[in-house]
């Protein structure tokens, strides 16, 4: 399934491609119950940039763990442009990780016994996309994040920031619904950052690209559209940020996390 990402641009988007319905997960057993969502609904909507904050054990990472189905909500459902995800098993689930969803990780999660090249090419490779698509898709991926000089390299050869950049070209080759991001910045040093988020709002931008983002970093979130912030397992807040630049967007942002009565240590 193919998406024109170029639909996208000049036009604002307001369908939701992620709808979640008052989800509910524990962990443990009757007589030791934790409580990591509490009832949580939002949506996002296609084109979307959206960052999602919150301490440590304030249920971020739960929540982006179901939305990738990686775990499974107690209660409450979740819909990716109206496919409720939590009623796939089997193969039909492979295939929505597959073909709907792009994933970018802290740690990279690239094959080091593989090139660049080949650790893009590989999803496409498991979708049977013929060889010739494949190198014209990453041959422009390539070229849109800035990578084309490393594709026959191997991750070891690489920076980290290169590192990233590939991992977030193989989340995109596959034209996902969805671009799940988990503290993308957080192996990077602060150019490699910079760098890394600026193509991400690229990615937004100019592909259309949907992106939900965890992070702590309120630096990182700045770089987004709207930043929802989870506290014990609820939504806490959310903020927009409009015509603000990002200084600006970004100091409000460091507002929200002091009235969260958060150790600004972890969100700085």
């Amino acid at each position: 399934m193919d998406i024109n990402y170029n639909e996208f641009e000049g036009r604002e988007i307001m369908e939701p491609i992620l709808k979640i319905q008052n989800i509910e997960k524990y962990y443990g057993s009757r007589s030791s119950l934790t409580k990591a969502l509490d009832g949580i609904s939002m949506d996002v909507n296609a084109g979307e940039y959206v960052a999602i904050m919150g301490a440590s054990g304030s249920g971020k990472t739960t929540l982006l763990n179901v939305i990738s189905t990686i775990d499974r909500v107690t209660s409450g459902h979740i819909y990716v442009a109206d496919k409720d995800i939590t009623k796939l098993k089997g193969n039909e689930l492979n295939r929505f990780r597959r073909e709907e969803l792009g994933f970018i990780f802290q740690d990279f999660n690239l094959l080091d016994t593989l090139t660049a090249y080949e650790n893009i090419a590989l999803a496409l490779s498991i979708q049977n996309v013929s060889p010739k698509e494949i190198d014209e898709r990453i041959k422009k991926v390539a070229k849109e994040l800035s990578i084309k000089d490393i594709l026959s390299k191997y991750p070891y050869q690489m920076s980290g920031g290169q590192k990233q950049r590939v991992a977030s070209a193989r989340a995109i080759i596959t034209n996902p619904k969805l671009v799940l991001a988990d503290e993308p910045t957080g192996a990077l040093d602060s150019k490699s950052s910079k760098m890394l988020l600026e193509r991400f709002n690229y990615l937004n931008k100019e592909l259309g690209a949907t992106i939900l983002m965890v992070t702590h970093d309120a630096f990182t979130a700045s770089y987004a559209s709207r930043v929802i912030f989870i506290k014990d397992g609820k939504i806490f807040s959310e903020i927009e940020r409009g015509d603000d630049d990002r200084k600006e967007f970004f100091n409000k942002i460091i507002d929200v996390v002091t009235l969260l009565g958060g150790d600004l240590n972890d969100a700085l």
